[in-house]
């Protein structure tokens, strides 16, 4: 039997608001739990981003916990990303 954590599907859903601080972990999960957050927010339309690294990073904070200094350049990267996206559907 195969071991490997690489392949169990694994996800983490981030909130944030312009009057927090720095984005927070909503929700996190592997197996059937990462498959419901995927699908909560395919339901809402809201972007799925995929990078691997970052989720493992994410992976190791608690739900409630804000993002460290270190990962705010990459979020606020995607943030800004979705920011655009959402403008260019006239959603903003």
């Amino acid at each position: 039997m195969n071991k490997n954590n690489d392949h169990i599907k694994k996800a983490v859903a981030l909130k944030y608001d312009e009057r927090d601080n720095s984005p927070s972990i909503l929700a996190k999960g592997k197996g059937y739990i990462a498959d419901k957050i995927v699908q909560a927010g395919n339901n809402e339309g809201i972007y799925i981003h995929k990078d691997k690294e970052l989720l493992n990073s994410l992976m190791k904070l608690e739900i409630g916990q804000e993002i460290p200094p270190e990962l705010y350049e990459v979020i606020a990267e995607i943030i800004a990303f979705v920011y655009r996206l959402d403008k260019e559907k006239g959603e903003i």
